[in-house]
């Protein structure tokens, strides 16, 4: 794995630690340049070839921040935060410190995280859907009112937004934070017979009868794509079960896909723990419930968050497990 890493490292122009021959090439005050498509690990960049925002760049979404992203600037800070928004705490991140000893806590305790550590703790992926539609209402709900993060988000029009480097353990999926990455997909949802009305104040159907995306107006969406229009991958409505119960659902975009795939592919590789594979029974289909707290336990790979709790239903029916496990499979077999 060193010498992929290396390898990579040499292709962004960023010196290892050993001094490679990238490290003698460089000047003082050289800017190193990037491509647009990178994510941030340990403090290094690994390319995605898909559209990345991270928090550093214009227009990212920053966990970092303890003030809230979305309120007047004046009365963003924590001071301000604590009692309008009734926040319990000016952190959304934490330390991944469950398979750590005393003495690695202590080393790493202040970000100083190496990347061959790192690998030895992340071995699970978990998809979501963000009940939100689009990235930067994401953002809003997590980091301004539910004090919550995920280290990914993914918008429909398949930009990528990195809110925290992957060291830190984000606040997404309860048990498996620790040893998880996870992405926020935009998507409105999966609703029962009952409540499924609520797609149709987001899905209608255009000039030519095929189903695309719309926004409720109060909406400000921050789409980077302009005038981008979304259409489901798969034309018509899903249905199928999630912990027992009937959900209908559309397709993500195919945007989300591409990008999803490339992504994943990408952390395949950086993390070898992290197998593309995905939690399926004997005729290799997909487990639509709850792991039981063993096979959690024991799990590497990708992972809905229904995987991991009882109560939660994303990324819900729609979702297209084998396209995104098969392409980043694919993907990851045309690198080597």
């Amino acid at each position: 794995m060193r010498t992929v890493v290396i390898g990579l490292l040499s292709l962004l122009g960023i010196a290892a630690p050993n001094g490679s021959p990238s490290a003698l090439a460089a000047t003082p005050g050289e800017p190193l340049p990037r491509t647009g498509d990178e994510i941030v690990v340990c403090g290094q960049l690994f390319h995605t070839t898909a559209p990345v925002v991270t928090w550093m760049d214009p227009g990212g979404y920053d966990a970092y921040r303890v003030e809230r992203r979305f309120a007047p600037y004046e009365e963003s800070d924590w001071r301000a935060s604590e009692t309008a928004a009734k926040l319990d705490s000016p952190n959304r991140y934490g330390l991944r410190k469950e398979k750590l000893t005393p003495e690695q806590i202590e080393k790493v305790r202040g970000g100083g995280w190496s990347l061959d550590e790192l690998q030895d703790v992340v071995d699970q992926f978990v998809m979501h859907y963000d009940v939100c539609g689009v990235s930067r209402q994401c953002f809003k709900i997590l980091h301004d009112h539910r004090c919550l993060s995920v280290h990914f988000m993914l918008d429909v029009d398949g930009t990528i937004y990195q809110t925290l480097d992957l060291k830190e353990r984000a606040w997404h999926a309860t048990t498996s934070n620790g040893r998880s990455i996870g992405i926020e997909i935009a998507q409105i949802g999966a609703y029962t017979a009952k409540s499924r009305g609520t797609l149709d104040q987001w899905y209608t159907k255009d000039a030519e009868g095929l189903m695309r995306l719309t926004f409720p107006q109060w909406l400000q969406t921050g789409l980077r794509t302009e005038n981008f229009v979304g259409h489901p991958a798969r034309p018509e409505i899903v249905v199928g079960e999630i912990q027992n119960t009937l959900l209908y659902q559309y397709d993500f975009t195919p945007q989300q896909y591409d990008s999803l795939t490339k992504l994943t592919a990408t952390l395949c590789r950086v993390f070898p723990k992290l197998t593309c594979e995905y939690p399926s029974d004997e005729a290799g289909q997909v487990i639509p419930h709850v792991l039981p707290e063993a096979q959690l336990r024991d799990y590497q790979g990708l992972l809905g968050h229904y995987h991991i709790q009882e109560n939660k239903t994303d990324p819900g029916p729609a979702f297209d497990w084998p396209r995104v496990a098969d392409g980043a499979k694919k993907l990851m077999a045309d690198a080597e």
